[in-house]
């Protein structure tokens, strides 16, 4: 596989996990670019919830775990710096989309 398709393949996965991500911590009204805020969702701590949802929350924690795992496989196929330089975009690209409703710094991109 070129370089260019294996990157659009990675793009396309991991911009799915993290706009899924986004779209359960809306739902649930969690600000999961807080801090501290993602490590209570691992450890299954439903009070960083604005609403009550927990199966929104289940799916959340899941899919956050999926994206650590995805993350992982990403800086073996494509190494940290582009793996990083991806993840940075599509993290920006979420952020335009929701805006502040998941927390974190406003320059934060």
């Amino acid at each position: 596989m070129n370089e260019k398709r294996k990157t659009s393949v990675w793009t396309q996965q991991i911009d799915d996990v993290m706009l899924e991500i986004s779209r359960q911590a809306a739902t649930c009204k969690v600000r999961l670019l807080d801090p501290g805020v993602i490590e209570a969702v691992l450890h299954n701590n439903e009070s960083v919830c604005g609403n009550s949802n927990p199966r929104a929350f289940k799916k959340l924690r899941d899919t956050l775990m999926l994206g650590f795992t995805l993350r992982e496989k990403a800086y073996d196929q494509l190494g940290p710096i582009e793996a990083d330089e991806l993840i940075q975009s599509i993290r920006a690209k979420l952020r335009e989309r929701f805006g502040d409703k998941l927390g974190g710094p406003a320059s934060q991109s």
